[in-house]
């Protein structure tokens, strides 16, 4: 489980960095809080910490229920492709690009790590008749 861990802590560490690039765009393009709105390299910055954040919602716990439920380190190994997944959403956004190809790449580990806590919790209810 200490790999699972270190895996959670990267993809915070991860987060952090997200939620400072939009503190830097806001200073860049003089966007002061509360406002969402502005040129469209702050709202992509913006968007990027929003996503990010609904995204941590799902993979934090089906990290971790995968982990208990099914093998702890293979959800490490899934956690490191989410982080590689999120790295290419958020380098291609930011610059404008299709977003597509780390978007999917993230969303399809949290469906394998929710799916598979899902059916290792189902397997583990089985085991107790």
């Amino acid at each position: 489980m200490k790999f699972v861990a270190i895996v959670a802590i990267i993809n915070l560490a991860n987060y952090v960095l997200v939620m400072i690039g939009v503190g830097r765009a806001r200073q860049t393009w003089q966007v002061q809080a509360p406002p969402v709105s502005g040129p469209p390299e702050f709202e992509r910055a913006l968007r990027i910490q929003q996503n990010s954040v609904e995204q941590l919602i799902m993979f934090l716990p089906g990290l971790y229920l995968f982990a208990h439920y099914v093998q702890a380190e293979t959800a490490a190994g899934l956690g490191l492709a989410y982080l590689v997944g999120r790295i290419i959403y958020q380098r291609q956004y930011s610059r404008g690009l299709n977003r597509g190809v780390g978007f999917m790449l993230g969303f399809f580990v949290n469906v394998v790590l929710l799916g598979g806590a899902l059916v290792g919790v189902l397997l583990k209810f089985g085991s107790l008749d």
